[in-house]
């Protein structure tokens, strides 16, 4: 056992605690019964005394070791009352003395002083049995073995306990980056260690699913990087094989500058997406319209819906206020309606809604390409853009859907979204 171990300190302090306790227990009792036994023993030569004061003159026989005082003098003793030093004890306020034995530390001797109507009676016994002495030797005996046995119970209890931590330790030590598999045995009693063990589990399989997510980003960021830049470094190095005539240069500068503005983009969204966090979002909240904000967004995109012959229909707009990051808001709307515009085909409809219950509820349908069940759970992740989409004609990075989940969650809301293949798609955000 490693001298700094938690086992070692749980019993030093367990261990510390009970030999107090012991202690403590030991001294009370020791006084409580010492006292019991006095008083009992006074009690006894009390009702000697009694008796004595009552049968003395009429001569009956007594049996015990007494003496009577008058006037301060020794009228009558008993053969064997031999006690020394007398006048000290009936000088003293006290009627009641316990005397040791001198010839057996086992046994004690006890005075009682009575004072009765004409003179004063002095009850001695000897050779009283030491019970509380047997009690001090008894529990001298007994309290080490007891520590000791209490101690090793707590040992076995504490192994029982720490083996469940000991299992969380062993396998907190073979998680890797590239090794996620180990997992605990889920103990059978429901208490804190299971709910340890269960939380660390589930930490496993956060950490796992966000090391995958992470391989996913990187693999995804890398190959949407490294398109616009092939395209600009081939661009430049075609443009410098050669002189050539002046809309040619400027035709590749505007090649360049289409895949620059695309890398800006995708730089913009992922640097948005670590600006908030659930400990930040809130310090960027502020009374938030949303229906100005969504009328505001739906007519940037007039020339987009006029372009494909589209028609927004707002079904259902309420005067809806909260406190918002706006900038989340916006992007939210733009985004969605963006992507409503993107996947859907000419002469269409687009609906919309915002309305309040006992949440605030914003719903745009569309009538698009709409996304197959195996699609549908992977469409918020980032870079992930559906077959249909991977093509020159439909722009975009795949960060729409992602930045949208973020932004609603950052405000404790959900969004839903269902959709049918060919036939459209509805999204509901709830806040």
């Amino acid at each position: 056992m490693k001298s700094n171990s938690l086992k070692r300190k749980l019993l030093l302090w367990f261990g510390g605690v009970t030999a107090f306790i012991l202690l403590l227990f030991s001294i009370s009792f020791y006084y409580f019964l010492s006292n019991s036994i006095n008083e009992n023993i006074k009690i006894q030569l009390q009702h000697q005394a009694i008796d004595i004061e009552n049968s003395f003159e009429s001569q009956k026989n007594i049996m015990a070791t007494f003496a009577i005082i008058e006037h301060n003098q020794v009228t009558y003793k008993t053969a064997d009352f031999n006690l020394q030093n007398l006048d000290f004890y009936l000088q003293n306020s006290h009627s009641f003395f316990i005397l040791s034995d001198e010839e057996s530390s086992e046994n004690i001797n006890a005075l009682y002083i009575y004072k009765g109507k004409k003179n004063s009676i002095v009850v001695y016994r000897k050779n009283i049995d030491n019970k509380v002495e047997d009690l001090v030797s008894t529990l001298l005996i007994l309290n080490p073995i007891l520590l000791l046995v209490l101690i090793f119970m707590a040992s076995k209890m504490i192994d029982k306990i720490l083996n469940p931590i000991h299992s969380v330790i062993k396998t907190a030590k073979e998680i890797s980056v590239n090794n996620f598999s180990a997992t605990i045995p889920r103990p059978k009693d429901s208490d804190e260690i299971r709910e340890l063990i269960d939380s660390f589990n589930a930490m496993i399989e956060r950490l796992r699913a966000g090391v995958e997510s992470l391989d996913r980003f990187n693999s995804d960021v890398s190959h949407e990087l490294k398109t616009p830049l092939t395209v600009i470094l081939g661009e430049i190095e075609v443009t410098l094989r050669k002189r050539r005539e002046s809309y040619e240069y400027e035709k590749s500068m505007r090649t360049i500058h289409h895949e620059t503005s695309q890398i800006q983009k995708i730089v913009e969204n992922l640097l948005l997406l670590t600006r908030y966090t659930k400990e930040n979002i809130a310090d960027s909240f502020e009374p938030c319209s949303l229906n100005e904000t969504l009328l505001h967004v739906s007519e940037k995109y007039s020339k987009q819906l006029s372009a494909k012959n589209i028609t927004l229909i707002i079904d259902k707009i309420d005067k809806t206020d909260m406190m918002a990051n706006p900038l989340l808001i916006t992007l939210i709307y733009s985004n969605l309606i963006d992507n409503a515009i993107k996947y859907s085909e000419t002469n269409t409809k687009i609906h919309l809604s915002l309305y309040k219950n006992e949440a605030i509820h914003f719903i745009i349908e569309d009538e698009g390409i709409g996304i197959t069940k195996e699609q549908l759970s992977k469409i918020t992740e980032r870079f992930y853009r559906v077959d249909e989409s991977r093509n020159k004609k439909i722009e975009g990075f795949g960060l729409g859907l992602f930045i949208v989940k973020q932004s609603v969650e950052l405000h404790n809301g959900t969004m839903h979204i269902n959709s049918t293949l060919g036939k459209g798609t509805k999204i509901e955000i709830v806040f």
